[in-house]
């Protein structure tokens, strides 16, 4: 299925490009959550005379993420834990604990945003983790995970 895409997706193309998707992708999430429309030629027509309106929000967009990388530069999120023997921890932290934590702290940072190539942390220790705010804008934090 031809879809225009409404705004850059990783992995998939930039804005105004004509992409070949599976049909239950556009149909499933792409089309419902905006982030494109199918391609026909009365599509193709609105997105040209839209064109600037949806370039100028998806450069408000990428400024607004840049400014949330900048505030984090440099930032190391200290989370304390219950540890048993050899600094194992009792469970694990994931995104969803970093995202808090970093709520907390006094910065916006959604679940989605969090990226652990890892995967989730099981032992007390320093960990470059990586938050993605924009298909563009990517920053990399140190988390400290110290026993309690």
């Amino acid at each position: 299925m031809n879809v225009i895409l409404l705004e850059p997706l990783n992995n998939l193309g930039e804005l105004g490009e004509e992409v070949v998707v599976k049909p239950g992708f556009a149909r499933n999430f792409l089309i419902p959550q905006g982030k494109a429309v199918q391609a026909t030629e009365a599509n193709r027509a609105v997105f040209e005379q839209r064109r600037t309106e949806l370039e100028a929000a998806a450069n408000e967009k990428l400024s607004e993420a840049q400014g949330r990388a900048q505030k984090l530069e440099e930032y190391v999120l200290t989370i304390v834990v219950k540890t048993g023997e050899e600094g194992r921890l009792y469970g694990s932290v994931g995104t969803q604990d970093i995202a808090t934590a970093l709520t907390e702290a006094g910065y916006e940072v959604a679940r989605s945003e969090v990226r652990m190539p890892e995967g989730v942390i099981r032992v007390a220790g320093d960990y470059d983790i990586s938050l993605q705010f924009h298909s563009e804008v990517t920053v990399d934090i140190k988390v400290s995970v110290v026993p309690e």
